[in-house]
C-alpha cells in the first residue's frame, strides 16, 4: 500500500490488515477497510477477545495506536497499555527541549482549575469543547483564556492571534498519555519496546519478501479473510518446524504451502456468497 508506482499519489484499492504477533507467531489478525490505524485498535482488541474469549493482558503497539478512544478501552478492560502517543520519541531524544509556551508545559493548578503562562498569568477555565471523532467516540476539552496578553513582551513567541491568548486541553488524553510515559520508560516497558521492533515488523518482512505474499489474489473481504487465514496457518507452522529444527517436516510444509495457494483458488471460485459465516469460522 505503501508503494506508488505511477507516482501520482493515486490511493490503491486494499484493505489495512491487522495482525498481533506473540514469539513471531500470528496470533490473530483483521482486515479493515479504513487506513488509519488508530481507529481499527478496539475492533481488532475484541476480534482478539471473540477468538481468545479472554482480553489480551498486554498491548505494545506504536504511536499510531495512541489515541483517547484506544487508552480508555484499554483501560477499561484491565489491559497493560505500552502504546507510544505522537511525540513519545521526540520526547525521549537527548537533546530535546519542550516548548515552554506549550500547554503541555505550562503549571496547571489542579486544585483550583488553572494554567500559569510563562509571565505568570494565570489563565482561567472559561468553558468546554465537545469533539466526536470519526469514530463516533466523543471528546471533551476545557478551554482556558488569560486575562491580559496586551502589552506582554513574549506576545511574538506565545502566539501569534489577536486578543487574549486561549488553551485547550484534553485532561483524559493528558492522563493516560502520563501513564503511557511510566509505563514506557520503565525496564519492562523498555523490553517491549525492543521486542516491538522484531515481532510485528518481522512478521510483515517475511510475510511480503521472504514468502512474495505482497498481494491479496482474490476480491471481498470474506474471500480475502480466507486468503490470509490460509498462509497464517501455513506460515505459524512453518514457524514451530524452524524453531525445532524439524527438516523434514519444514520440506513438507513448503509442499503445503504450494498447495494451500492452489486449493484457495480453486475453493473459493466455487463458493457460495451465502456462505460467508462458516469462511469466517474458518478463519
Amino acid at each position: 500500500m505503501k508503494e506508488d508506482a505511477m507516482r501520482n499519489g493515486q490511493t490503491k484499492p486494499g484493505y489495512n490488515l491487522q495482525i498481533a504477533t506473540e514469539n513471531q507467531f500470528i496470533i490473530d489478525f483483521a482486515l479493515y477497510a479504513n487506513r488509519t490505524d488508530t481507529l481499527t485498535l478496539p475492533s481488532f482488541l475484541e476480534s482478539f477477545n471473540s477468538r481468545y474469549h479472554r482480553y489480551a493482558k498486554t498491548v505494545v503497539a506504536d504511536s499510531g495506536y495512541g489515541s483517547e478512544e484506544n487508552y480508555l478501552f484499554m483501560d477499561v478492560h484491565n489491559m497493560e497499555a505500552y502504546v507510544k502517543y505522537n511525540y513519545f520519541h521526540k520526547e525521549q531524544h537527548p537533546r530535546y527541549t519542550p516548548n515552554p509556551f506549550c500547554p503541555a508545559s505550562l503549571y496547571y493548578n489542579k486544585e483550583q482549575d488553572f494554567y500559569v503562562c510563562p509571565m505568570g498569568q494565570h489563565m482561567k477555565r472559561i468553558g468546554m469543547k465537545r469533539s466526536l471523532t470519526s469514530n463516533g467516540f466523543v471528546t471533551y476539552s476545557v478551554r482556558y483564556q488569560a486575562e491580559r496578553c496586551d502589552g506582554c513582551p513574549l506576545r511574538g513567541s506565545c502566539f501569534k492571534a489577536r486578543g487574549n491568548r486561549i488553551i485547550e486541553v484534553n485532561h483524559q488524553l493528558q492522563h493516560y498519555k502520563q501513564k503511557a510515559r511510566e509505563l514506557l520508560t520503565s525496564e519492562e516497558g523498555i523490553k517491549h519496546r525492543g521486542r516491538r521492533c522484531i515481532e510485528p515488523e518481522a512478521v510483515f518482512g517475511q510475510t511480503k519478501y521472504n514468502k512474495v505474499y505482497k498481494r491479496f489474489r482474490h476480491l471481498g473481504k470474506d474471500k480475502v479473510n480466507m486468503d490470509f487465514a490460509f498462509f497464517a496457518i501455513a506460515f505459524n507452522i512453518g514457524k514451530m518446524c524452524k524453531k525445532n529444527n524439524l527438516k523434514e517436516l519444514k520440506a513438507i510444509m513448503e509442499v503445503l504451502l504450494v498447495t494451500f495457494r492452489c486449493s484457495i483458488e480453486v475453493y473459493i471460485s466455487y463458493w457460495k456468497p451465502n456462505k460467508s459465516f462458516y469462511m469466517k469460522l474458518a478463519a
